[in-house]
């Protein structure tokens, strides 16, 4: 319910955006959701993100765009220009946060380096978006999400799950998301520290190791000793036989995490014999054949209705959930209620599904943001202000 006296959350935080494509823009996102001014400034093509659909009912309004740039403004400038490199100028001279994924050497031939920021503009805080650490043998080289995939090993995941020796990218941008998210909390962190200090600073979010981070966190496994005390993965995210098992109309996720949900599990499918013979008659026996537990999932569940485990074995208390198609992601019942997907009216697209923040707060609530800005909508605006015509 609306509340009375919102915390202003990040309301009066002004954040200059020249950063493009997802890692970026995603970040900026969620800055603005939370009540930052985002301006994105953007080459007078615009953003590679605008044209990365052939559905866009509007070239330069693609899908994409429309989810990573809502309630930002849209500054169209040719920094090569001298007028437009001042309004680039005043524009990062009077903002808090400055975010661009441009390399190094084009930003300080364009003069928007830190040093040079930091000259007019003392307190910034500069955010630099870059595929690989400045200090590692990969500083300055191009990256996007398949080059960092690649690079982190995710590709040969599925390897180890199916025996098809070809590598497979994770079908998802889920480097550059995992890197936005990053330079989120980076953003934030560097906010904080301005508050208790008083000072600006350089803060480099790169791709490759935030994924790296982010993906072994779980697979570094016996890595994490020296010497190691096993291999690389956690075995179970790569044991073929866990996947969402079949049923009579459908797919099912089960997960039996405790040794007591094998026991209910299996009581559930009126097989509580097996439980009962070596080597599944024991705690240490089933930890040690959990492959083979999950073969015997997968020869009871198609004697039923995904609508009929799921029943049964929620009221049993097994954790699990039809395994949908994505497809049908806009129907789920939960996001139905929760709010998550709003039917919005974009002033130029039309009807628009927009997805709401995911978090919830008890003393602020995101308010309503405009759509995703056409290409330069706001480029005179913003520079009748600065030039105070």
């Amino acid at each position: 319910m609306p509340l009375d006296n919102p915390a202003p959350m990040l309301t009066g935080v002004k954040v200059v955006d020249l950063s493009s494509v997802v890692f970026g823009p995603y970040a900026t996102q969620v800055l603005a959701d939370y009540g930052a001014e985002v301006i994105k400034v953007e080459p007078t093509i615009g953003d590679a993100a605008r044209h990365t659909a052939k559905c866009a009912k509007t070239a330069g309004m693609s899908p994409m765009h429309m989810t990573l740039n809502r309630g930002k403004k849209s500054v169209a400038l040719d920094l090569k220009d001298p007028d437009d490199a001042d309004i680039m100028r005043k524009l990062i001279g009077e903002t808090d946060i400055f975010v661009h994924n441009i390399r190094d050497e084009a930003i300080q031939r364009l003069g928007l380096g830190y040093d040079d920021v930091k000259a007019f503009n003392p307190g910034i805080i500069y955010v630099h978006c870059v595929g690989f650490g400045s200090d590692g043998p990969y500083a300055n080289l191009p990256a996007y999400d398949d080059v960092i995939q690649a690079a982190v090993g995710a590709p040969s995941l599925a390897c180890r799950v199916d025996g098809d020796p070809r590598p497979r990218y994770i079908p998802s941008l889920i480097a550059d998301k995992v890197a936005g998210l990053n330079a989120v909390y980076a953003t934030m962190a560097a906010v904080i520290h301005k508050l208790r200090t008083g000072r600006g600073q350089f803060v480099e979010v790169p791709m490759f190791e935030s994924f790296a981070h982010f993906m072994l966190k779980d697979h570094l496994a016996g890595k994490t000793f020296d010497p190691p005390s096993g291999p690389l993965l956690y075995s179970r995210q790569v044991d073929p036989d866990r996947q969402p098992f079949p049923t009579k109309d459908g797919y099912i996720a089960l997960v039996p995490y405790m040794d007591s949900d094998w026991i209910t599990l299996f009581d559930a499918f009126g097989a509580s014999e097996l439980l009962s013979k070596e080597p599944l008659d024991t705690p240490e026996g089933r930890r040690a054949n959990v492959p083979l537990l999950y073969q015997e999932i997968a020869r009871h569940t198609p004697a039923q209705t995904t609508g009929h485990w799921v029943t049964t074995l929620r009221q049993s208390g097994v954790i699990c959930m039809p395994s949908r198609d994505i497809d049908d992601i806009l129907d789920d019942p939960h996001l139905a209620t929760t709010g998550f997907f709003e039917r919005r009216e974009h002033p130029t697209e039309g009807p628009i599904y927009e997805m709401s923040d995911a978090s919830r707060f008890s003393d602020w609530q995101t308010p309503p943001q405009e759509g995703a800005p056409l290409l330069g909508q706001h480029t005179e605006e913003e520079k009748r202000r600065l030039r105070g015509d």
